[in-house]
C-alpha cells in the first residue's frame, strides 16, 4: 500500500526544508498569495535535494488575505492570472534543471473550482493550454476531478490530514471554528481511515467516501513538521509507503 503526502510550501513558514525529508511532493506557491521569488527557488532547490515531485501551488490574486478571500474572476482575467503564476514557477524550475509535474491550486480557487463545474472546466482549459503533460491535483470526489476526467488530464485525487469534512464530502470552511484539526493523533487517525478503509468521519459523525491518491499537509500551520513526523512513523509501522504517483524521475 502505497500514498502521496504533500505540502503545501514556499510561502515563507519556518519548516519547509524539513518537511521535505518527510513528504513526496510538495505544491510550491507561485508568490501571490505568499511567498516571493527566493522562497520558491529555495523550494525547488531543497525538493530537489530530497527527489520530491513539485507543483505548482496558483491562486486568487488575493495576497492580502491568502489567497482564501472567494473571488468571481471571468475567464479572460483567470486565465491570465493562472499562466503568469505557473510561468514563473516553471522558469524557475527549469533554471534548476528540472520539470513541473502538476498543479495543485490554492484556497478560494482550490474550493471554489471543487464545487463550481464552470470554474473547474475553465482551470483545466487552462493547465491544459499551459501544458497538457500536467497533472491536476484537487479534492477527491469534486467537480475539479470530473472536468479533468473529461478532458483526458490527469486527475490527482487529493484528502486532508489536517482539515475537518463536512457531510457533502468538502472541507469544512476555515469559518467555522472545527475546521482545523490540531491534535497529531486525530489527524493520524482521519489519514489512515481514508487511506485505509475509503472514508473519513464528517463532522457531524457520518462516514463519507474518499478515494484519495495524495494526503495533504498544510505547511503553514504550526502543527505541519509534528503532523509529517507522526505521519510517516506511523505509515511506515502499517507498511503504508510514501511516494508520489507515478515516483518522481
Amino acid at each position: 500500500m502505497q500514498i502521496d503526502l504533500n505540502a503545501d510550501l514556499g510561502e515563507g513558514a519556518a519548516h519547509d526544508r524539513e518537511l521535505l525529508a518527510l513528504i513526496s511532493s510538495a505544491s510550491i506557491s507561485c508568490g501571490v498569495h505568499a511567498g516571493d521569488a527566493d522562497a520558491m527557488a529555495a523550494a525547488i532547490r531543497h525538493a530537489l535535494a530530497h527527489g520530491v515531485r513539485i507543483g505548482a501551488h496558483p491562486s486568487f490574486p488575493d495576497r492580502a488575505n491568502g489567497g482564501r478571500a472567494p473571488m468571481q474572476p471571468g475567464f479572460s482575467s483567470l486565465r491570465n492570472h493562472l499562466l503568469y503564476q505557473l510561468g514563473a514557477l516553471d522558469s524557475l524550475v527549469r533554471a534548476q534543471g528540472t520539470r513541473l509535474a502538476y498543479v495543485k491550486p490554492h484556497g478560494a480557487l482550490y474550493n471554489q473550482a471543487a464545487a463550481d463545474r464552470q470554474l473547474a472546466e475553465d482551470l483545466v482549459l487552462v493547465v491544459q493550454e499551459f501544458d497538457p503533460q500536467l497533472a491536476l491535483m484537487g479534492l477527491a470526489g469534486s467537480e475539479l476531478g470530473y472536468a479533468a476526467g473529461q478532458t483526458g488530464l490527469r486527475f490527482i485525487a487529493e484528502a486532508f490530514a489536517d482539515r475537518r469534512y463536512a457531510p457533502s464530502g468538502a472541507l469544512l470552511p476555515r469559518s467555522d471554528a472545527r475546521a482545523l484539526l490540531h491534535d497529531p493523533q486525530e489527524a493520524l487517525a482521519q489519514a489512515l481511515e481514508i487511506i485505509m478503509d475509503g472514508f473519513v468521519t464528517a463532522v457531524d459523525g457520518s462516514r463519507v467516501p474518499v478515494q484519495a491518491d495524495s494526503m495533504c499537509l498544510h505547511g503553514d500551520t504550526p502543527e505541519a513538521l509534528l503532523f509529517a513526523r507522526t505521519l510517516s512513523a506511523a505509515f511506515a509501522e502499517a507498511g503504508i509507503m510514501v511516494r508520489s504517483s507515478p515516483p518522481c524521475a
